[in-house]
């Protein structure tokens, strides 16, 4: 990937470890990512409309 992110961690991610999600949005896609992985680890990403189908799929799961 040529374009750098500007990644943002998760509001529910805390600093002892736990649930550790990082956001990063293009015009085209979202990317996610662990953050105690951040630059080695993996990374997904989405069609704006496959995420949007996502955080509604969870948030109805809740």
């Amino acid at each position: 990937m040529n374009t750098e992110l500007a990644w943002f961690k998760s509001s529910y991610s805390n600093d002892d470890g736990g649930n550790c999600v990082e956001v990063a949005a293009c015009p085209h896609t979202i990317h996610v990512r662990d953050s105690k992985q951040h630059s080695t680890g993996p990374q997904v990403a989405f069609t704006a409309g496959a995420w949007s189908a996502f955080v509604a799929g969870v948030r109805s799961a809740a």
